[in-house]
């Protein structure tokens, strides 16, 4: 059985982006990984950030979605989720938003999460190990 992967936000972003090219390579290295899952809440943080920060129209946004739904499974942010997230929050004391990406990737059984923000190596619930793909 292959390993399942989870995708934060800011991987996705980095395998888009133009500015940081090996960061780029990385990024889409972790992408192209295994089987990969990403969750609602990436999909909207990811259409968030190319409005904001890169002035996509939504046309192109659109293509973007088109392309993360054919490259990942997507997990579904449920009530369920957001519990898991709320006790991941107060044990390991991480944001609610970064709970809920490690919630989700418990959720759908994924044994690695690849995340900038979070700690490199931490493992949660002695299932999922946190990676910071940018760390030599």
């Amino acid at each position: 059985m292959s390993a399942k992967v989870f995708i934060d936000t800011n991987i996705i972003i980095y395998s888009y982006s133009q500015d940081e090219p090996e960061k780029r390579h990385r990024a889409q290295e972790c992408t192209q990984e295994n089987e990969s899952w990403i969750s609602t809440q990436v999909l909207n943080e990811t259409i968030n950030t190319l409005k904001r920060k890169f002035f996509l129209d939504y046309r192109q946004i659109g293509t973007v979605v088109d392309e993360l739904s054919q490259q990942h499974q997507l997990a579904i942010v449920s009530l369920g989720t957001i519990q898991k997230a709320l006790e991941i929050s107060q044990r390991y004391q991480y944001s609610y938003f970064d709970s809920l990406i490690i919630a989700s990737a418990l959720e759908v059984g994924c044994d690695r999460l690849y995340s900038e923000d979070l700690q490199d190596g931490q493992k949660i619930d002695s299932k999922l190990t946190l990676i910071n793909p940018f760390i030599s």
